[in-house]
C-alpha cells in the first residue's frame, strides 16, 4: 500500500500534529489536512498493522479554515517527501490552530484523567512587533536548530525524516536572524547550525559536530564552569527587570515572549492562601531558574525555594541569577534521586516543610512519569503548579497525581509556537 494515493475525509486531530480519517475500516493518520475536508492522501508508511501514515497531495474539499502555507518549503506544491518539518500546522488560520490544540488539551484530560475542564489556548504578542497580539504567527523564534547535509547545506529535517531540506527563508525565526542565514554549502563538515537571538546582545550562528540532542536539553555541553557574563559562551536574556545568565546552548524558551508569559503565568497558578514563603518550595527541573526567581518575585526575597536541574553547567547559572534571593539554592541532580536522598534523608521539622510546599515542575516533553509523582506525592505538599510541553504527558501525570489525592484547580494553555502542534499549559493541583 505504501505509495498508494487513498481519498479520505478528515474527521478530528490528533496529538502529534496529525490529522485522523479511515480507509476501508483502517485508521490513516494524514499530514497536511484539517478536520472536515476531504483529501487525496498518500499511504508514505504501513508498517502497522493498526493503522498508517498518510501525506495529503490533493484537497478535494477544502476546510473554511485552510490558508495558503506560511512557509512556501513546507506547502502542498511540494512533493511529500520534500517538505520542511517544523511548520505542520502553517496551513490553517491561527484561531482554527488554538481551537485545534484546545480540542487535543480537552480530549486528552477527558480520556486520560476523566477531567472535563473547558479550556482556552492564549495567544501571545507578536513575536517581532512591541504591542497587540500576534496576526501572522511568524518572526517569533529566537533559537533556531538547522542540520547541515554531505554538502553543507543547512536546512530543517523533512517531517519524519532526517532528510536535510534547503531553504531559502525561514519564516518563523524573528527577523534579526534573516541576516545570519546564508543557508548554502558552506557549512561542509558540520552536523548542525544553531541561531540564537538572545534579547540582550548580538544574534549568534554556531555550527557544531556531533550529535544533535534535542528537546530541553538541546545541544547542551559538558559540564563546565559558569563563565563569566559577556563571555563568548554566554548570552544574557532579559524577562521584565530581571537578566539572566546561561550558557550559549542552554535550554530557554524559544518564543521572544514566552519567558514572560511563563513567569506571570506561574505567579498567577500559586494560590496565595495555599503558599508560605519559609516552607521546603521546591522547583524541579529548574534549569537556570527562571520560575524560582518567578515565586521570589511575587512572594518575596526570603522564600525559601530550591531549585533542582540535572546540567551542572545551568546549577551554576542559577545560583548566579538567584543571587539576590537569600533563600533561594540551586540543587545538580536527576530530580527522582534528588527526592529520594530528600525521602530518606528529611527530618520531623523538614517533612512539615514539605508538606507545607509549593512545588514547581517543569519536566521535559515525556512529563514527570510515575516515579517523580510517586514520590512528590508521598512528601504530600499543599500544591504543585505543573508547567506541561506535552498536553498527552500532562493528562497522564494529572490522572496520576488524582491517585494519590490532588484536584486539578485551574488550567492554562498558551500558543507558545504558532504553526506548529505544540502548546505549553500551566496547572494547578492541590492537595484535597
Amino acid at each position: 500500500m505504501q505509495g498508494t494515493r487513498v481519498q479520505v475525509e478528515i474527521t478530528g486531530v490528533a496529538h502529534g500534529g496529525i490529522f485522523v480519517a479511515r480507509h476501508e475500516g483502517r485508521v490513516v493518520f494524514v499530514g497536511d489536512a484539517i478536520p472536515g475536508e476531504t483529501v487525496i492522501a498518500e499511504i508514505t508508511d504501513d508498517s502497522k498493522s493498526a493503522f498508517w501514515r498518510a501525506d495529503t497531495v490533493e484537497v478535494v474539499e477544502a476546510s473554511p479554515h485552510r490558508q495558503g502555507h506560511v512557509w512556501e518549503a513546507a506547502s502542498l506544491e511540494n512533493a511529500p517527501a520534500d517538505r520542511a518539518g517544523g511548520a505542520e500546522f502553517g496551513h490553517i488560520d491561527l484561531a482554527h490552530q488554538r481551537e485545534l490544540k484546545r480540542r487535543v488539551i480537552a480530549e486528552s484530560l477527558s480520556r486520560m484523567a476523566r477531567i472535563e475542564l473547558p479550556v482556552e489556548v492564549e495567544a501571545l504578542p507578536a513575536g517581532d512587533a512591541t504591542g497587540g497580539l500576534d496576526n501572522t504567527g511568524t518572526g517569533w523564534r529566537t533559537r533556531v536548530r538547522l542540520h547541515v547535509d554531505a554538502d553543507g547545506v543547512a536546512g530543517p529535517f523533512a517531517a519524519r525524516s532526517h532528510r536535510v531540506i534547503p531553504v531559502r527563508d525561514l519564516p518563523l525565526a524573528v527577523r534579526e536572524s534573516d541576516a545570519l542565514t546564508p543557508l548554502d554549502g558552506r557549512y561542509r563538515g558540520a552536523d548542525f547550525l544553531d541561531i540564537i537571538v538572545p534579547s540582550i546582545g548580538e544574534p549568534i550562528v554556531v555550527a557544531s559536530s556531533g550529535v544533535a540532542k534535542v528537546g530541553k536539553t538541546a545541544g547542551k555541553p559538558a559540564a563546565r564552569p559558569a563563565p563569566t557574563r559577556g563571555s563568548n559562551t554566554s548570552i544574557v536574556e532579559r524577562v521584565g527587570d530581571r537578566e539572566f545568565s546561561l550558557d550559549l546552548h542552554g535550554f530557554w524558551q524559544v518564543h521572544r515572549h514566552a519567558a514572560q508569559t511563563l513567569t506571570t503565568a506561574v505567579q498567577q497558578a500559586i494560590d496565595e492562601h495555599h503558599f508560605e514563603a519559609d516552607a521546603a518550595n521546591l522547583d524541579l527541573y529548574g534549569g537556570v531558574g527562571l520560575l524560582a526567581a518567578a515565586v521570589g518575585d511575587r512572594f518575596g526575597s526570603g522564600v525559601r525555594i530550591t531549585t533542582v536541574e540535572s546540567d551542572p553547567l545551568a546549577t551554576a547559572y542559577a545560583t548566579a541569577n538567584l543571587a539576590d534571593l537569600p533563600g533561594a539554592v540551586a540543587e545538580t541532580g536527576r530530580v527522582e534521586r534528588y527526592l529520594q536522598r530528600l525521602r530518606t534523608g528529611a527530618g520531623t521539622v523538614e517533612r512539615a516543610r514539605l508538606e507545607r510546599a509549593t512545588i514547581v515542575l517543569d519536566p521535559p516533553r515525556s512529563g514527570a512519569g510515575k516515579a517523580v509523582v510517586g514520590e512528590l506525592a508521598a512528601f504530600a505538599p499543599r500544591q504543585i503548579v505543573y508547567v506541561a510541553c506535552d498536553p498527552v504527558a500532562l493528562a497522564r501525570d494529572i490522572a496520576l497525581f488524582a491517585e494519590r489525592g490532588y484536584v486539578l484547580s485551574r488550567l492554562r494553555a498558551f500558543d507558545l509556537f504558532p504553526h506548529t502542534h505544540h502548546v505549553e499549559a500551566v496547572a494547578t493541583l492541590v492537595r484535597a
